[in-house]
């Protein structure tokens, strides 16, 4: 153990050294390539580079390698602001043919070192090349970094489900940066052959496996997509059409918000798609477990006869195999495998009977103070004003589960108390008591900034579990003011409530006021989650 632990601190020295090195040599040469005909290790047989080999990751490659022995391979990109903007990855295990994927360049000209070991760890040489990056396109948003504080926020780049465009809304283009406001990621789909007019709605996240995933609403799929822009797999579903938002459960399986085909409203069902065989193994019709006809909410973009649920996320609870549910113009819902309603996270202002005949005024829950004690004020209960200890939800998105099973939603505030006096959204925690039926608010984040972070639609927010921080993510924060629209990434300490990042993203055009609709940390790497 003792031998290992001089190890590991050797190769950390070492990485130390010559990131140090290299920005050494980057500014003596003025970022000129290091030359390709440098001394290599004897055992490279082969090496050859092939920039952006899908045709739609501009700021990716791949390397095809050989070598006449067995050996371990570590990539290093190096930052161009410094150290901390390094892309590193060692690869598992060793061999003696690789195909690598090379991610997180910067356009036009980056010096790409490769690293290697033999089984027990021990250097065997390096090798440097130089590797071409893309142009960012001019969809591109610019990104301000408007706080930093490198050891008080989560490790990791920012997987941005981007909106924004130069001027022709379709396809939409994920795009990801780092922690300096660099672009180091992107995927432009307008030349592709089924993917030409993506249109992900809530976006894209990463599987189990480290791929991709992400619902198309334009050819009626969920597709897996590596990191170099290749199609893996996609799954359709026949009698539905996608939208907002796909989640992978544990078991692998898709559960799919969605719209059922010639029916009379939209995006009121769910569905699960068995992952291994595609079949839509369960359904549920949210006009049977909760109330069509109620209106105390409504959509100012589509007529409520129509939309009147408008499910726009999806979450997964492992203790119970229930699935929570956002409806945009309801409230959030808690339903079982045979859609049946557990409880509802909203204002209890005339609720009435299911289309299964369940009285949903019991699976309303009791709002408790700080102190644990019942708020009994019926204004408050039914959302007319506030409780100092204690705010509803209003036009929420993006529920998520913390792990002991807080729920943590984004607040959006759209006509907050039934009104538009006061405007601003939130991250917000609660505990919910499913056995008592009690709801308890735990934290909350995003009152305290007003109209600068307030966003009435979209929006995302996550939780940090090693960090215990929570991103506040409004998507649309600015949206219809004089100085145009905006996105922030707002990541904040739940203990002390500082801000450890905060980032600004402004897009040439945000289509529809909207910058993003989610954004999520990730490592370039899908080996390094």
């Amino acid at each position: 153990m003792h031998n290992t632990r001089i190890f590991y601190a050797f190769r950390r020295f070492t990485w130390l050294y010559l990131s140090l090195t290299f920005a050494v040599l980057l500014a003596g040469c003025d970022n000129n390539p290091v030359d390709s005909e440098d001394e290599e290790p004897d055992f490279i047989s082969s090496l050859t580079i092939t920039p952006n080999p899908s045709g739609y990751a501009p700021l990716t490659a791949e390397i095809q390698l050989s070598t006449s022995r067995a050996v371990q391979v570590e990539i290093l990109v190096p930052g161009r602001s410094n150290e901390m903007a390094d892309v590193r990855h060692l690869f598992d295990g060793t061999a003696q043919d690789f195909t690598i994927p090379v991610l997180g360049l910067y356009p036009n000209s980056n010096n790409v070192t490769l690293l290697f070991y033999d089984d027990t760890g021990a250097s065997l040489g390096q090798i440097t090349r130089e590797v071409m990056g893309g142009m960012i396109i001019s969809d591109m948003p610019t990104v301000g970094i408007d706080a930093f504080v490198s050891s008080g926020m989560k490790p990791g780049m920012n997987l941005v489900s981007y909106f924004g465009h130069d001027g022709q809304f379709r396809p939409m283009k994920p795009m990801i940066f780092d922690a300096r406001g660099d672009v180091r990621w992107f995927l432009d789909f307008t030349t592709h052959p089924t993917l030409n007019d993506l249109f992900y709605d809530n976006g894209v996240e990463r599987l189990a496996n480290g791929n991709l995933f992400f619902g198309d609403q334009s050819s009626e799929r969920i597709i897996e997509m590596d990191m170099l822009g290749r199609i893996v797999n996609s799954w359709e579903f026949p009698g539905f059409e996608f939208h907002h938002n796909v989640i992978e459960k544990p078991n692998g399986n898709f559960v799919v918000t969605a719209t059922k085909l010639d029916a009379p409203t939209v995006e009121d069902y769910i569905i699960e798609i068995d992952r291994s065989s595609g079949d839509i193994i369960r359904t549920w019709d949210l006009n049977q477990s909760l109330e069509y006809g109620r209106r105390v909410w409504i959509s100012p973009f589509v007529p409520p006869d129509i939309d009147w649920f408008h499910g726009n996320g999806l979450a997964y609870d492992p203790t119970d195999d229930t699935i929570i549910v956002s409806g945009r113009t309801q409230g959030t819902v808690k339903l079982t495998n045979s859609n049946d309603v557990v409880w509802i996270v909203a204002p209890h202002r005339d609720w009435g009977q299911a289309g299964n005949g369940v009285d949903l005024n019991t699976k309303l829950l009791q709002p408790l103070d700080a102190s644990g004690q019942a708020i009994t004020d019926p204004d408050v209960l039914e959302g007319f004003t506030n409780h100092p200890d204690f705010e509803w939800s209003w036009y929420q998105h993006a529920p998520k589960l913390m792990p002991d099973g807080t729920l943590l939603i984004f607040d959006n505030g759209d006509q907050r108390n039934y009104s538009t006096d006061v405007l601003y959204s939130r991250a917000v925690a609660y505990r919910i008591d499913p056995v008592n039926m009690t709801i308890q608010q735990t934290w909350q984040y995003g009152k305290e900034r007003g109209i600068e972070t307030y966003s009435q639609i979209v929006s995302d927010v996550d939780y940090h579990e090693a960090e215990n921080n929570i991103v506040f993510m409004p998507g649309a924060a600015g949206r219809g003011q004089m100085d145009g629209a905006y996105g922030k990434v707002v990541e904040v300490d739940m203990m002390s409530r500082n801000v450890v990042f905060e980032a600004t993203l402004v897009a040439p055009t945000a289509q529809f006021g909207i910058t993003f609709h989610r954004v999520e940390r990730v490592p370039l790497y899908p080996e390094d989650l």
